[in-house]
């Protein structure tokens, strides 16, 4: 597959940011070229800094550590450096990557954003993210989060996606 050359070019050319999310599926690919040039010496895991994000239908919070885990598996990793939401927009969790109704209209999910941002903290206590944060959050939707009761990490980054569910 085209993303386990990739990753291991851009590896040897001195690249040690690594952007990757559900919808691409090609973790495994991803995590094996990763694998392979830390083998050959290229690369130590320290230096790489791996960007993860959890997919729509993973924002129920008994399914934010499950996700991460799964991605941590298929790439061999232990951690990821920065584990972000990727959409603020939960849809409902099924097999399907983007589920639609009979209609082809997405089949939305309601989840309240502040309990998977709860969720996203245990990953960074149990050591599997070291960093946690955002993607395409608006002003209020940040503060949603930063005025949260009980608000243990602040996110360290929002990323602006280019993408829409």
């Amino acid at each position: 597959e085209q993303s386990y050359g990739t990753t291991k070019i851009a590896t040897d050319a001195g690249f040690c940011h690594i952007d990757s999310a559900c919808f691409y599926k090609n973790k495994k690919k991803v995590g094996l070229a990763i694998q392979s040039k830390i083998a050959d010496g290229t690369v130590k895991r320290e230096n790489i800094f791996y960007t993860s994000k959890l997919w729509c239908i993973f924002h129920r919070p008994e399914l934010v550590r499950p996700s991460l885990e799964d991605s941590l598996k298929k790439l061999q990793l232990d951690y990821v450096d920065l584990y972000i939401i990727h959409f603020l927009t939960a849809l409902k969790p099924e097999e399907e990557i983007i589920p639609t109704d009979e209609h082809g209209k997405k089949i939305f999910d309601t989840v309240d954003n502040c309990a998977t941002w709860e969720a996203m903290e245990k990953c960074k206590d149990a050591g599997l993210a070291k960093s946690i944060g955002v993607s395409s959050f608006n002003h209020r939707q940040l503060e949603m989060i930063l005025d949260k009761p009980g608000l243990k990490y602040k996110p360290v980054y929002n990323q602006e996606s280019w993408t829409e569910t």
